[in-house]
């Protein structure tokens, strides 16, 4: 106490630092063209597409489980 004074009898922090946020990482992630009418378009058939494969997908698999099970013959 007599080297440092009163300083020394506060509390120091321990650990590692926190990480600090950087900005960068919220300006690469926005779009600026999310509201084009081409996105949207683009948007819209992503979807649609997306709908027709699950619909197919969902056909097969009901069509799977109607079918009985044959167990092959030698």
């Amino acid at each position: 106490m007599e080297a440092e004074g009163i300083d020394a009898l506060e509390p120091k922090k321990k650990g590692r630092p926190s990480m600090k946020k950087s900005s960068d990482h919220t300006s690469k992630k926005q779009k600026p063209d999310e509201g084009t009418p081409e996105a949207l378009q683009a948007e819209i058939d992503r979807l649609r597409m997306e709908n027709a494969y699950l619909k197919k997908l969902n056909a097969l698999v009901q069509n799977k489980e109607k079918l009985p099970n044959r167990t092959k013959r030698k």
